[in-house]
């Protein structure tokens, strides 16, 4: 299989992609730098991409994206949009146009569709949040619509909580925590959904294996267990054998990035991955404890 992928070297593409390469996938690298061998250009702040650039590939897996955590300002708000809005338009714009389309395009989204939502639990079928990041998610997935109307599948990762110590959310709780000095965010009530890793490349190598079976739309890229903040502080904590006591307090987070730390921080959201389990994808770590000792590296005694 050819497979045309963006953000490639990211914390989600740089796995996703070996994983494909040792599995035999001939896998090219969409860039926006100068182009090496195995790679192809693409420009999207000019809105540059060669629509015969994207031709004969079996899928296109599109990751682009700007961090969300950091102060939105108008700055950031419009360079979030633009990362990923305009960015997926211009590639499905380009591969709507392919004498030879793909027939798969999947592409980058996330479990802020949902919005806050309490302890509501929320599957694929479940209605859009209301807050700004709710409705650009809901631009994002809406982005692709020149590739479905192609008749191209296209699959929208609604992705949670991605558990790796090379980034994101769980390497920044880590230095607190081995200080002795974690614990959960503000009240600890509001649900977190996550994922390992390594779930994330095994369901991606599911829904380019099985697109029967997985189907198009969108796909919740979470554990069938989201846990409350305070069950991860705990978890977190036991794992490190450290103590996990100490709640970061709301105005703290709100003081230092605004309006981005009720969504993205103090909100929750109780999401399982309905179409996954139905589809027959089996998580490796669908338990948070050993999940976090497998990307931690203290698995030992851990089982999956």
């Amino acid at each position: 299989m050819r497979t045309l992928i963006s953000a490639a070297s990211g914390l989600i593409g740089s796995a996703v992609s070996a994983a494909l390469s040792a599995d035999g996938h001939t896998v090219v690298r969409l860039v926006r730098r100068s182009p090496e061998a195995g790679e192809v250009h693409w420009d999207p702040a000019a809105g540059v991409l060669d629509p015969a650039a994207v031709e004969e590939f079996d899928a296109v897996i599109h990751l682009s994206g700007e961090r969300i955590l950091g102060r939105w300002t108008a700055a950031k708000k419009a360079a979030i949009r633009a990362s990923r809005v305009y960015s997926t338009a211009l590639l499905a714009r380009a591969l709507g146009r392919c004498a030879r389309p793909p027939a798969t395009l999947i592409a980058a989204s996330a479990i802020g569709y949902y919005g806050d939502r309490g302890d509501e639990v929320l599957t694929e079928e479940s209605a859009p949040g209301v807050d700004w990041l709710a409705r650009m998610t809901r631009e994002w997935e809406a982005a692709a619509e020149p590739a479905a109307r192609r008749g191209i599948r296209v699959v929208h990762l609604r992705t949670g909580l991605v558990l790796t110590p090379k980034g994101g959310a769980l390497a920044r709780m880590l230095l607190p925590f081995q200080l002795g000095i974690g614990g959960p965010v503000a009240s600890g009530r509001q649900y977190w959904s996550w994922i390992a890793i390594d779930d994330v490349v095994g369901a991606v190598r599911h829904l380019l294996a099985t697109p029967a079976g997985g189907g198009g739309g969108p796909v919740n890229l979470t554990t069938p267990y989201p846990v409350t903040s305070r069950e991860f502080a705990r978890t977190l904590g036991r794992v490190l054998g450290r103590p996990a006591l100490l709640p970061v307090p709301a105005f703290a987070l709100r003081l230092v990035f605004g309006e981005a730390a009720d969504a993205a921080l103090l909100s929750g959201s109780r999401v399982v991955p309905a179409k996954l389990q139905a589809s027959g994808y089996a998580f490796v770590y669908p338990h948070l404890e050993a999940a976090l000792r497998h990307v931690l590296g203290r698995d030992k005694d851990a089982r999956p």
